[in-house]
């Protein structure tokens, strides 16, 4: 098994650990209704996908 020669020491690997940062979620306007959306997911206000309709929100059920 491979052990490390020696201890890395505590600047190093916060130096190297500097790199890991997040980072905002990215989003795209909705075709549909032009909300923010998040890729890859049913937007939220109007219930679409790929332009078609996948959910019922709650406005269309109570009309």
């Amino acid at each position: 098994m491979a052990v490390p020669f020696r201890k890395v020491s505590k600047t190093r690997g916060r130096m190297r650990r500097t790199h890991y940062k997040i980072s905002a979620n990215e989003t795209t306007k909705c075709p549909k209704c032009g909300a923010d959306v998040r890729p890859h997911r049913v937007c939220p206000e109007c219930g679409s996908y790929k332009g078609k309709e996948v959910v019922k929100t709650t406005e269309e059920t109570t009309k």
